[in-house]
């Protein structure tokens, strides 16, 4: 029976929070040039308040792959917690509007809705300050079978790896969608997030995950490789497919025995690659789930990051379905 949803993402539902400043902004606030900060709740309050108007959208990695999916044209849903608050209506309200499924009940007590206040220089370099707030709260029952089910693919965000009961959801929803004939997707993030989970991840990925996603620095972790191409040797026996990105020398998508080395998709300038793995993968499942050869998956993937770098922010701002329709047909 045909699945009513291409991709249903789990993940961190944070609400990002972009604004301009100046130099000045940042030495007042003693804020780190350039780099992500973990903040908690009170520091996030504060700098929130600080901050100067700015543009509020749903975000986390899950969420940008998911937002992506859907201006491709692919049907998408989100899993993700949020506080009933008014950053949590922010990010309900936004993800919907880019047409992705989510229906996750929102906290009605606890930390406030996760948020990443974004602070650009006039030089565009991004200064990040995270608070994760809510969204580390994901409970196995967040995750509907229903929905689960209906997706042919469900990825998973390994920031989210962290929180006990967000690893129960995790295993829960691997094991809906293989019972239900879907396939199981994995991000592995981040390299910082590979060294801390490393056993498990790789328990993760031989025993339910088909798809992994993963960039040359998380790969050559997991496998505590001497380099990418051991890594490449030891991930093909692992998953059904993997999609690794390597920045400007493009990406290799192993399937079963099929080895794709592909060139980078030109982008028309490098403003920021925040978001350029969120949105590889989006281009990814959406060829997947549209029944696309592996090499274009990765194509696919390959041209949607390369919009995303042309400027800031993780939301594309051109057309996703023309500009492959132009490439692909």
């Amino acid at each position: 029976m045909p699945k009513s949803l291409d991709v249903v993402a789990i993940g961190n539902a944070i609400v990002d929070v972009i604004a301009r400043i100046d130099e000045a902004f940042l030495t007042t606030h003693g804020v780190e040039r350039g780099a992500m900060t973990l903040i908690d709740a009170e520091r996030a309050q504060s700098l929130y308040a600080a901050m100067p108007p700015g543009v509020e959208v749903s975000g986390g990695s899950a969420g940008n792959t998911a937002a992506g999916l859907a201006a491709l044209g692919g049907r998408a849903g989100y899993v993700g917690k949020v506080r009933d608050d008014v950053l949590g209506q922010v990010f309900s309200h936004d993800i919907t509007a880019q047409g992705v499924r989510f229906d996750t009940a929102p906290a009605m007590d606890g930390p406030p809705t996760a948020r990443c206040l974004v602070l650009v220089t006039p030089d565009a370099q991004r200064s990040m300050n995270t608070y994760l707030g809510a969204c580390v709260n994901l409970t196995p029952e967040d995750v509907d079978p229903a929905a689960i089910s209906e997706a042919q693919v469900v990825y998973l965000e390994g920031y989210l790896w962290d929180p006990p009961q967000a690893k129960e959801a995790f295993l829960k929803a691997a094991k809906i969608a293989h019972d239900s004939g879907g396939k199981v997707a994995l991000s592995l993030s981040d390299p910082f997030c590979v060294g801390r989970h490393r056993a498990e991840f790789l328990e993760l990925v031989r025993h339910h995950v088909d798809i992994l996603f993963a960039n040359e620095q998380e790969i050559v972790s997991l496998f505590e490789a001497k380099d990418f191409d051991e890594a490449l040797q030891k991930v093909r026996f692992e998953v059904e497919t993997a999609a690794l990105t390597r920045s400007e020398r493009g990406s290799v998508v192993v399937h079963r025995d099929e080895v794709h080395i592909l060139d980078a998709e030109k982008a028309t300038r490098v403003v920021d690659t925040t978001g350029a793995g969120d949105l590889y993968a989006a281009g990814f499942l959406y060829g997947y789930t549209q029944g696309r050869d592996a090499a274009t998956c990765g194509r696919l993937g390959g041209l949607c990051a390369a919009e995303i770098i042309s400027h800031i922010g993780a939301r594309p701002e051109v057309d996703l379905k023309q500009l492959v329709a132009a490439r692909f047909g």
